[in-house]
């Protein structure tokens, strides 16, 4: 129960932002925004000995909720409580909180007053009145308010009426009966003021049939003619306290509720706003004051709390309570993100979020064929679209959807017409977005034919389409079929169809193409005439044109399809309409460099693949052939005998450096890093090649020595690299050791055990 009363406590905030301005700057709207209606409410608090006082505590918290949770600031509230007046002195009604305007100032004040609700005592009097609660809420209701404002009475109670000590009731015995009798009486004053009822069920077990009885006793007619928004009981648990609140607060008020997920902090939920809506609330549940909340729109852009931002508006409430709520005015239709964070040691409630939107949906009317015949049977369908000319994709913004329509012309009376979009015929696919109905056509008819269809929908702003024609004649002197397909294209771009046109008359008819039924700049089509000469028969092109990227903004997304129709009129002919034809036309985000050329940047990154691989395989081919390990060297005299030899290591980038030691007494080569000489494998086979510091290169034939010093020459010896095996690692010939030398500088002897290597750095 704690845990239930804290958000409900903390209503404030669902009311404030939902009530407050959106925004000191607000931003334009592609339409003239709607607003919500004003709303007079009455909140009537059981108070009786039938209630414990936990009960007492949850209808306080409800009574909080309901209170500030309206949608205009223009809506006012009165706050009472109720039980019997049985002695002298007693009052059946208690006013905690009198008709206040739900503004900044009157929201500050709701709090406190509902504070002063409580239980009855004996002395107060604990009986159950429900007809003087009722006829106080009448009264509150009614009293110098305006009548065109909705009306709306919560009735919180268990439903359990005792009158059976109230004298007002006349004699013991028959009060209870006449109890019952008065209650049917204020139930008609209320239903005759025009005052809803929407009783709340407290309490263990709740007598939801008396409760139900009243909810039928008062005005049926609420924000819209439809069973949803018709007045109902609902039973509060106080473990769903708030959500069960909002889904009946938003069923009062014609409004679209979606409850989202819930998760301990730090946690980031989702919640997606339909195209649809035209103003809404997120509203966050925190648990926790100390959870901090940010909210990102569907682009992943970090929104503002307060003022504008890319053509919506933004105001919070309830920031530093448990409950908040960001009321968004034109929100940007997708996938929002609530990101929830909070300190070490307030991590352990969860965070809920859900929306409250209410939005407006329009739609395009066909006939086909435009204009019929009489006695001709005609397909009338009513596309779903968005305020902006959008297509609507998803089935669960329009749930609960009624469209009715009428057919009137001169010669017979209105035809009425049940639109459906169930996918049973003439309707072609269910759950499209588009409802169709047929009728034949009267055989008297004659002149103008019109046809209306009317949308209405809890929470979407209904939509009257109208769509005027003539009959046809037998013949008419022009005929046309438009094939348009319909096509993914990028804003810019253009999609080219054909209009077949035949003319019997001997005359020339012009025609004028249009496309309607959403927002002016999105497509356009061209030519938006056509001559057709007197006998002409054959083909033209038509090309439809898409806005340029800019005029959509961040409503692009991913992707989005525009819902218009295509008309084609005969203006030679009193503007006979030809053609009707819906348009529908995906657009998409232009692709990037990458996904226009991907093709081409993968063959690159193939090639480059390529030459880097060859240009390794020509490296390590190279580093190979020229390695000096396994060459001897060999000191030779002038007289051609050989003084002394020396087996070469890997070198230095395939450069074995040396010098001679004693060139004079003892000659003989060492390895010495920079020394003056250096060999290497001749990289075009076959022996070796020798530089000298400051003398260049020299090839070293296998045979044959070649000038080392002034008075030696340089020789090579055996070739001690082993043969390079398929599938093995190169290695030293068994029972050899690859030879070291010493730091000092001298050649030890092949296989001289505990010598370090020193070149073993270049191996």
């Amino acid at each position: 129960m704690r845990r239930a009363l804290v958000p409900l406590l903390a209503g404030a905030a669902l009311c404030a932002a939902l009530l407050a301005p959106a925004g000191r700057d607000p931003a334009p709207a592609a339409d003239a925004r709607p607003a919500f209606p004003a709303v007079n409410y009455a909140v009537a608090v059981d108070e009786s000995a039938s209630l414990r006082a936990e009960d007492m505590k949850a209808e306080k918290a409800a009574a909080a909720r309901i209170a500030l949770g309206d949608v205009s600031a223009d809506s006012h509230v009165s706050v009472f409580g109720f039980a019997a007046a049985e002695a002298a002195g007693q009052k059946a009604v208690d006013t905690a909180c009198p008709r206040t305007a739900l503004d900044a100032a009157g929201r500050d004040t709701i709090g406190a007053c509902v504070g002063r609700l409580h239980s009855r005592t004996r002395s107060e009097g604990t009986g159950t009145d429900f007809p003087n609660a009722i006829r106080q809420g009448v009264h509150d209701l009614t009293d110098g308010t305006d009548a065109s404002q909705p009306r709306v009475l919560f009735l919180l109670t268990d439903g359990y009426m005792d009158v059976t000590d109230s004298p007002q009731y006349g004699d013991p015995a028959h009060r209870e009966a006449e109890g019952r009798r008065q209650l049917g009486l204020a139930l008609k004053e209320a239903a005759a003021h025009h005052v809803q009822i929407w009783p709340l069920g407290f309490g263990s077990a709740p007598r939801l049939d008396e409760l139900r009885r009243m909810a039928a006793g008062g005005y049926q007619k609420g924000c819209v003619d439809l069973p949803s928004a018709r007045p109902a009981p609902h039973k509060v648990d106080p473990e769903d306290i708030g959500s069960t609140l909002e889904d009946i607060f938003a069923a009062a008020h014609c409004l679209r509720h979606e409850r989202g997920p819930s998760r301990t902090p730090p946690a980031t939920l989702k919640i997606a706003i339909s195209p649809l809506a035209t103003v809404g609330s997120i509203v966050v549940d925190k648990g926790d004051p100390q959870v901090r909340i940010t909210y990102y729109d569907p682009s992943g852009a970090k929104v503002p709390t307060h003022g504008t931002y890319k053509h919506s508006g933004f105001e919070l409430a309830g920031g530093n309570g448990p409950v908040e709520a960001l009321k968004i005015v034109d929100p940007l239709p997708g996938t929002w993100k609530v990101k929830a964070e909070a300190p070490e040691g307030h991590r352990s409630l969860p965070v809920a979020v859900s929306v409250l939107w209410q939005g407006e949906l329009r739609g395009a009317l066909t006939m086909d064929p435009p204009s019929p015949q009489a006695g001709e049977k005609a397909t009338v369908t009513m596309r779903l679209q968005t305020r902006e000319g959008y297509a609507v994709k998803d089935p669960r913004d329009y749930a609960g959807l009624r469209v009715r329509g009428e057919l009137t012309g001169h010669g017979f009376g209105p035809l009425t017409l049940d639109l459906t979009d169930d996918g049973t015929a003439p309707d072609p696919t269910a759950g499209d977005g588009s409802f169709t109905a047929s009728v034949r056509i009267p055989r008297a008819a004659d002149g103008d034919l019109t046809v209306s269809a009317t949308l209405t929908a809890t929470g979407l702003r209904g939509d009257t389409r109208s769509l005027t024609t003539g009959v046809a004649p037998g013949q008419l002197p022009v005929t046309t079929s438009l094939d348009l397909p319909a096509e993914n294209v990028h804003p810019g771009d253009r999609a080219t169809g054909t209009l077949a046109v035949h003319n019997t008359s001997g005359t020339a008819h012009t025609l004028r193409l249009a496309v309607t039924d959403l927002r002016g700049g999105l497509l356009s089509v061209s030519p938006d005439r056509i001559t057709v000469g007197p006998g002409e028969s054959g083909t033209r092109d038509v090309t439809v044109e898409v806005a340029p990227a800019g005029v959509f903004g961040d409503r692009l997304g991913d992707g989005l399809r525009l819902a218009g129709t295509v008309t084609v009129v005969d203006t030679t002919d009193h503007d006979r309409m030809l053609v009707r034809e819906p348009l529908s036309v995906r657009v998409t985000p232009r692709p990037g460099i990458w996904q226009q050329y991907w093709w081409a940047f993968l063959a690159g990154a193939v090639a480059l693949l390529a030459i880097a691989a060859l240009a390794v395989v020509l490296v390590r081919h190279r580093r190979r052939v020229t390695d000096p390990y396994g060459l001897t060297l060999q000191l030779v005299a002038e007289d051609g005998s050989v003084l002394s030899e020396h087996p070469a290591g890997h070198g230095h980038k395939q450069w074995y450096e040396f010098t001679v030691a004693e060139p004079h007494r003892s000659p003989r080569i060492e390895r010495r890093a920079h020394g003056p000489y250096a060999v290497q494998r001749n990289p075009k086979g076959g022996g070796a090649v020798l530089r000298k510091k400051g003398g260049g290169r020299t090839p070293v034939p296998v045979r044959g020595p070649v000038p080392l010093t002034e008075t030696l020459q340089l020789a090579l010896g055996e070739d001690r690299r082993p043969p390079k095996r398929k599938g093995t690692r190169r290695q030293p010939p068994p029972g050899r050791h690859e030879p070291r030398t010493p730091d000092h500088g001298t050649a030890d002897a092949p296989g001289t055990p505990g010598t370090p290597s020193a070149y073993s750095s270049y191996e």
